[in-house]
């Protein structure tokens, strides 16, 4: 959907010359011949942007600058004054006008002001939804992410997180599956419990069945007194166990007991103890292909994934990189450092391959090394900078006919292309095609280019 911009002036002539250059510029324009019915069509089409006379009968241009602000503060508004008037519309700026425009001006002038003023929009619109997101999703704690995939996450999380089903989350590693674990426990009834996580993969195959069931006294050399196990501590909340597609066949089957029968008997131990827990398990490891090399019982699977849930990759969610750099950035304490856009397209490029792990610790680099408090392309490793020297994803490969092939059909691809992937975001698909978003507006205009009727 194109910008709106509402013209506000009582000279006819200016106002067409205003509404002609702005729709040639691929604008939707609505005008207005005084203040009073400026202030009207304001309230019925709230537009992103106002241009406004100073000098007008009955209301005058500050008037209708203080009236806009009222409405809607954020709302960018742009004086015309005229030549020798300067100092009125300095005093229009400090009053909360975002720019001025003397006559007579050029068509240039008039576009770039523009261009700016709706840059500063989206900018400010992106930025109260990141916050929104933030707080929205608050009760993830570090869970972060607004994208369509993270979604399909947070309403499974919302409908299973009370149940003592359990889950198996799957996922690459640094997608954050233990967050999702301890997020199901954060909303459960068993949040006042503990919630013990396991690596299994990180203990000692001797050592784990003590670790995860606990030992009696004497059960081996060593063992001076009783020591509960992972299990007996988890007792009343929740056990994660990550990895757990490493966990050693023999000790399998006492895992698959624990889970149908809810009791455990600790190494060395003839008493069964009874056991109040939610188990929720996770592996990066392809467990239907373990299962088929004889490496992970099929029943012990079906009990662990009662609820599966897959964790998407972030080469998977780009557009929550810029929610998750602003995360990253208030968790390390430097909440006023900001990424420019040519840094937050080369980071949207990347492939991730340590997902969302690999991205904080980046972060963390950047704001230790930081020279300013903004981080740019020059900041970033040439890994990302340099895609040819690894870490950057593919780009597709244009094989055309050898008839050749229109260059402006081709451009209408692209666009279109890069429309589809930010889901119509104009701003989202200028970023990503690397121009302005006013460029992007003039292309989509000269082809004809508009979104699907069901977006």
């Amino acid at each position: 959907m194109q910008p709106t911009i509402l013209i506000i002036d009582d000279d006819v002539s200016l106002r067409r010359v205003l509404e002609y250059h702005l729709q040639e510029a691929g604008y939707e324009v609505t005008t207005a011949a005084s203040g009073e019915e400026g202030l009207a069509r304001f309230g019925e089409l709230a537009p992103q942007l106002v241009i406004c006379d100073m000098q007008m009968p009955g209301m005058d241009g500050l008037q209708v600058l203080h009236a806009i602000k009222q409405r809607s503060a954020e709302t960018p508004v742009i004086i015309i004054t005229a030549f020798g008037s300067v100092d009125v519309a300095v005093q229009a700026m400090k009053q909360g006008a975002y720019d001025y425009i003397a006559k007579p001006f050029n068509r240039d002038e008039l576009r770039l002001t523009v261009a700016r003023a709706l840059q500063l929009t989206d900018l400010t619109s992106e930025n109260r939804r990141l916050k929104e997101a933030l707080a929205e999703h608050d009760e993830y704690r570090s869970m972060v992410g607004a994208s369509p995939a993270m979604e399909k996450v947070y309403q499974v999380v919302r409908k299973v997180a009370d149940s003592d089903a359990s889950v198996l989350l799957s996922g690459e590693s640094g997608t954050g599956k233990e967050l999702v674990a301890r997020a199901l426990h954060t909303r459960s009834s068993r949040s006042s419990c503990p919630f013990v996580a396991v690596n299994c993969a990180a203990i000692p195959h001797d050592l784990l069945e003590s670790e995860l069931f606990g030992h009696s006294k004497g059960a081996f050399t060593g063992a001076v007194k009783d020591k509960p196990g992972k299990f007996q501590q988890a007792d009343g909340g929740t056990i994660f166990l990550d990895e757990v597609g490493e966990l050693p066949l023999g000790l399998q089957p006492k895992l698959l007991r624990v889970l149908q029968e809810r009791v455990v008997t600790p190494v060395g131990g003839n008493r069964e103890q009874r056991l109040d827990l939610r188990v929720v398990a996770a592996t990066n490891r392809d467990i239907e292909q373990a299962i088929s090399e004889g490496r992970f019982r099929e029943d012990l699977y079906y009990r662990l994934a009662v609820i599966p849930l897959h964790l998407p990759p972030l080469r998977q969610r780009r557009e929550d990189i810029p929610l998750l750099l602003r995360h990253f950035c208030s968790k390390h304490g430097a909440q006023a450092v900001r990424f420019d856009e040519a840094a937050l397209a080369i980071l949207q490029q990347y492939a991730w391959p340590g997902n969302v792990r690999e991205l904080e610790n980046l972060v963390e680099r950047l704001l230790i090394m930081r020279t300013g408090a903004e981080i740019t392309c020059a900041d970033l490793p040439d890994k990302l900078r340099h895609p040819a020297n690894g870490g950057a994803a593919p780009l597709n490969v244009i094989n055309l006919p050898d008839g050749g092939y229109p260059l402006e059909q081709l451009e209408r691809e692209v666009i279109i292309t890069a429309l589809e992937r930010t889901g119509w975001n104009q701003t989202a698909a200028a970023r990503f095609l690397h121009i302005p978003r006013h460029t992007l507006l003039y292309r989509l205009e000269k082809y004809g280019i508009t979104p699907p009727e069901k977006c």
